[in-house]
């Protein structure tokens, strides 16, 4: 059946200035299926807040699209820096945990502030989803609204409450649910739905993404129909995106990727990626994040890593740094040369926990020993720049041992990289939908079964930032008295605090665990670890 939409406009949704891969990726794909469509990328992340309105009216008018595919990225109710109205964590914290009256009240202003802007946000968003909606029907009544992107895959089902009827809710990967949408083909059973028609699947989410192999980026044609592509060439130092590969297979308890991006890890071929790097490169770009969810996410790809940098390395492009989230465990010597010799200056590691025992239960999959072995390799390979090591501190079955073993595991990636390079970043997990914390929160009775995870309710918000006593209190003190010390400094201070209160475990403690069934519940949803 054909379709008489020919006219499709992106519209990112306000946010941090991060570079809009999604709707770029989309708009180039559907470009080699349908050449003659007209499309158009209109950012509002990079419109100053007063202007959104206006310039989304001005965009339709002129555009006067058919199809308007809304991208909203974030809907971040907790994070560990600074955010809407400040700094979330320190709000939440000094609310819930200090004991000084003038400090606590500042903590409840800073989270009402904080709860304004979050609601502020949803609502603005929601309208200005139904604002370009009504004013691309002036034009074609016809026209049709999908809406996807982060923000909407974890949160589908409360969405789909406050959209505008007939909205179609795309989940994870778009690509498939547009092309069959331009093709007129029956395409509700892609991962979506229809507001007000027809009901979300059960386990939508964790439904496989259509294994659509990507190929380079075709730039020449996003700069002809992108009119604000160069606002993020104008600083020098923005990283910008380029996608490896898509899909996570591990099982980490609180990670939503894994089912967002689904469990099978789908490669982009190497010549295509430094393609799509090429002409980035000729434009000026020389810093690159590679955006999958692990860049080496197990073994069995080290091989297309090492194909990949290869490649980049012959390519010329010399000059060039990059910065990926990498799973440490699954480097070796060839790899960690090649990332040195490409320019790698920056990376993030998440282990969340440097006792082995807590990594086991959480699912993580890591081996903690085989992290540091790797890890000094990169560092004889010449490696002398930043890398990021997330913490989650009082996830699962937390206790002031596995806080000395964590103690212990840090100072030993200092004294491999440097105190100066290793930078600890803080998390306290925001617990989301979809996780096997989830499910476990649910067994435990932590949290009811129709609760609204989008809630920032001080009785939802306090179950929701995962900080269960008995140590939740405790934490809740030393982070107080790390933003008390150096708040430019927080994750340091943090470390330095808990050692000064309960030492450090022998590293061998920290390496070590026992071989039995280390899941916190019998629950069958965490009981299988990851490989």
């Amino acid at each position: 059946m054909a379709t008489n939409i020919d006219r499709v406009l992106y519209v990112r949704l306000p946010c941090n200035p991060i570079f809009p891969i999604g709707v770029v990726y989309l708009a180039d794909h559907l470009h080699k299926l349908f050449p003659d469509i007209q499309q158009r990328i209109f950012d509002l992340g990079a419109i100053p807040p007063l202007d959104f309105n206006g310039a989304l009216d001005e965009c339709v008018d002129e555009f006067q699209p058919q199809l308007l595919v809304f991208s909203w990225r974030d809907i971040q109710i907790y994070a560990p820096v600074g955010g809407r109205g400040g700094n979330p964590l320190q709000n939440a914290f000094e609310f819930y945990y200090a004991t000084n009256p003038f400090v606590k009240l500042r903590g409840a202003l800073g989270g009402l502030r904080l709860a304004g802007s979050y609601y502020g946000e949803l609502w603005r968003n929601q309208g200005l989803i139904r604002r370009g909606l009504k004013r691309a029907r002036r034009y074609h009544p016809e026209a049709r609204v999908v809406v996807g992107g982060g923000a909407v895959s974890v949160f589908y089902e409360q969405l789909g409450r406050s959209l505008p009827k007939g909205s179609i809710i795309s989940v994870g990967e778009g690509e498939a649910l547009l092309e069959k949408l331009l093709r007129g083909q029956e395409f509700q059973d892609e991962r979506c739905y229809i507001v007000g028609e027809t009901q979300p699947r059960e386990r939508l989410i964790h439904e496989t993404p259509a294994p659509i192999e990507k190929s380079a980026c075709n730039y020449d044609y996003i700069a002809s129909i992108w009119n604000q592509f160069n606002y993020y060439f104008l600083d020098q130092d923005f990283y910008l995106g380029v996608q490896t590969k898509r899909g996570c297979p591990h099982n980490c308890c609180y990670c939503v990727y894994t089912v967002i991006e689904g469990k099978q890890v789908r490669i982009n071929p190497a010549d295509e990626v430094v393609a799509e790097m090429r002409q980035l490169y000729r434009r000026g770009i020389r810093n690159f994040w590679f955006t999958d969810a692990q860049f080496i996410p197990a073994r069995r790809y080290i091989q297309d890593a090492i194909e990949l940098l290869q490649k980049i390395l012959d390519s010329g492009m010399d000059d060039i740094h990059w910065a990926a989230y990498i799973r440490a465990d699954n480097l070796n010597p060839q790899l960690c040369d090649l990332m040195v010799k490409t320019g790698m200056n920056y990376f993030e590691i998440g282990i969340t926990s440097g006792s082995q025992e807590l990594v086991r239960k959480m699912r993580m999959g890591y081996n903690l020993r085989v992290v540091l072995e790797n890890c000094r390799d990169l560092k004889a390979a010449g490696f002398n720049d930043l890398v990021s090591v997330n913490y989650s501190f009082n996830v699962i079955d937390e206790t002031y041992e596995t806080i000395r073993q964590t103690i212990a595991y840090h100072r030993e990636l200092e004294a491999i990289f440097g105190r100066d390079k290793v930078e600890p970043a803080i998390f306290f997990i925001g617990l989301q939908p979809h996780t096997h914390l989830e499910d476990y929160a649910l067994e435990k009775e932590v949290l009811k079964p129709n609760y609204n995870p989008m809630s920032l309710m001080p009785w939802t918000a306090r179950k929701l930032l995962w900080n269960p006593e008995p140590l939740g209190s405790f934490f809740g003190e030393v982070c107080l008295e790390a933003w008390q010390r150096n708040g430019n400094d927080f994750g340091r201070e943090v470390m330095d605090i808990l050692e000064e209160r309960l030492g450090r475990a022998d590293l061998e403690e920290a390496l070590s665990a026992p071989m039995v069934d280390a899941s916190p519940t019998p629950s069958k949803s965490l009981v299988t670890t990851s490989g």
